[in-house]
């Protein structure tokens, strides 16, 4: 019997997993882990999809999410903007 390999972009089926998920890796990861992690979700709810809502193309997006990339910032907001979520600031502690 063969394992089947994990990916979790199987698991994230709702828009709050989808928010769950990318707000955990934002807050625990660093910026390679938020560009995958990014690519993750889209990935789950179609490139295709995410392409024609962006204008980029599916190619560009698997590049530019891939593992090690530094994408555009302005192509990660197309995209927080294709998969439903967007960038909120919250204050923390210390800063004054």
């Amino acid at each position: 019997m063969k394992a089947s390999k994990f990916d979790i972009a199987d698991y994230l089926d709702s828009n709050e997993m989808i928010a769950e998920y990318l707000n955990t890796v934002l807050e625990e990861g660093d910026n390679s882990d938020v560009i995958a992690a990014i690519g993750h979700v889209a990935k789950a709810i179609g490139m295709t999809k995410i392409a024609e809502e962006t204008g980029l193309s599916r190619p560009s997006l698997y590049k530019a999410l891939s593992d090690g990339a530094k994408p555009q910032f302005d192509t990660i907001m197309k995209v927080l903007k294709a998969i439903g979520g967007q960038i909120k600031i919250n204050p923390i502690g210390g800063a004054a």
